[in-house]
């Protein structure tokens, strides 16, 4: 799948509303592929743990699995999109999607072996991990040299803004599939979904690939590293409420947890659609101390809520903050390389998301065993204002240098 070197009518500047449609054009196949990842994600662990009779710890890891292989393959995701094109990237992603929907039809055929199962499924994982690296960077890569860089945040907030609408669509559907004709279903579904996405995407113009020397990764995590640990810091907000508000309603004796992640994906991504022109207003470095303020704010409620009400006012306020933290430091990691380096820098930049969310959750696990399920929002508050300080020195800095 080598990519043409031509270029796509849309790289040159038109109106907003020109602009908008390439961008949602763009990532209507990180959608695809985040609803292949979203549709088996509440089913699986059921199937592991009932199904074939494996421990919990095993139900977790044929969930992790995929995370670990997206966190791994970041990297050679950004070398791709860089090196042949973005639309190759996001091509070699759905097809893995769509292969790793076959993984679980025949998972489903081996349930009465469940080691053969298991292994099936894992494999399964791991291919779809890699395939969320190469859409999630191949479709914002491919996007920006559409619009041009001067919509950057835009199109990473409107990325953001299909990813968390085809999870949060993608779950309870694979549930009502699940239900209804089992796991075989479950699987075409994925492959069948992966399969028109890429069919689609194949009819869509690339964009040319910038030549030029491709720096090694190293030296791109470098450079991006303090705006990698600043999306770091303020992810453990995120990691915290997704993982724990439902054990902290239930710790309080309060019912309809749901009501708050509800609340806190509606700020999300009501923010990303009326807010994502400040950050080319005011610059990313700005916008994210605001983000990271609010988020502090909204988390400190969380820890101090003696009543639902109040905690349903902290899950939006953290969702709002959270809403542009990505973008904002985004566009300033990537300007700070060159164009033909843009997909590498937004692999690096993505792997600090990644791990955040792997960490929170066993250190996170650490402080409720210790102190409780309130101090966890403490602990991610404090993350929130320590990226706070961070992101006024990388200000300073660039003012310095600008």
């Amino acid at each position: 799948m080598s990519e043409e070197v031509r270029l796509d009518p849309a790289s040159t500047p038109g109106s907003q509303a020109a602009v908008s449609f390439r961008i949602i054009s763009t990532v209507f196949f990180t959608f695809i592929g985040y609803l292949a990842i979203g549709i088996p994600l509440a089913v699986l662990p059921g199937y592991v743990h009932l199904d074939l009779g494996y421990s919990s710890v095993l139900a977790g890891l044929a969930i992790s699995a995929q995370y670990l292989a997206t966190f791994l393959s970041r990297p050679l995701a950004g070398r791709m999109a860089d090196a042949i094109g973005p639309k190759t990237a996001v091509l070699y992603g759905l097809f893995g999607a769509s292969v790793s929907g076959i993984f679980l039809l025949a998972t489903a055929w081996f349930v009465h072996i469940p080691w053969l199962s298991l292994s099936v499924l894992l494999v399964g994982r791991l291919v779809l991990g890699c395939a969320e690296s190469m859409v999630g960077t191949g479709a914002i890569t491919w996007g920006i040299g559409q619009v041009g860089a001067t919509h950057t945040a835009r199109m990473i907030s409107w990325n953001g803004i299909a990813t968390y609408s085809a999870l949060a669509i993608g779950a309870p559907l694979g549930v009502t599939i699940a239900h209804a004709w089992g796991l075989s279903a479950v699987g075409l579904t994925v492959a069948g979904l992966s399969l028109i996405g890429f069919l689609l995407a194949r009819r869509k113009p690339a964009t040319p690939v910038v030549h030029g020397e491709h720096l090694p990764f190293r030296f791109v995590l470098r450079r991006v590293l303090p705006h990698g640990m600043g999306l770091a810091l303020g992810s453990i907000g995120f990691g915290s409420i997704a993982t724990f508000i439902t054990l902290f309603y239930a710790s309080q004796h309060w019912s309809n947890a749901a009501y708050s992640l509800t609340l806190f994906g509606t700020s999300f991504i009501g923010t990303r659609l009326l807010l994502a022109q400040t950050i080319g207003r005011f610059g990313g470095f700005r916008v994210a101390i605001i983000c990271f303020l609010v988020e502090a704010l909204g988390l400190l409620l969380l820890w101090q809520a003696g009543a639902p009400a109040f905690a349903l006012a902290g899950a939006g306020l953290t969702g709002i903050g959270f809403a542009l933290v990505f973008p904002a430091l985004g566009v300033e990691a990537v300007n700070l390389l060159p164009a033909h380096n843009r997909g590498s820098a937004l692999g690096a930049y993505s792997l600090f998301l990644d791990l955040s969310l792997g960490i929170t959750g066993p250190v996170a696990g650490l402080i409720v065993s210790r102190f409780g399920y309130a101090e966890v929002f403490l602990f991610a508050a404090i993350a929130a204002l320590a990226a706070v300080g961070l992101t006024g020195m990388l200000y300073r800095r660039a003012r310095h240098f600008s």
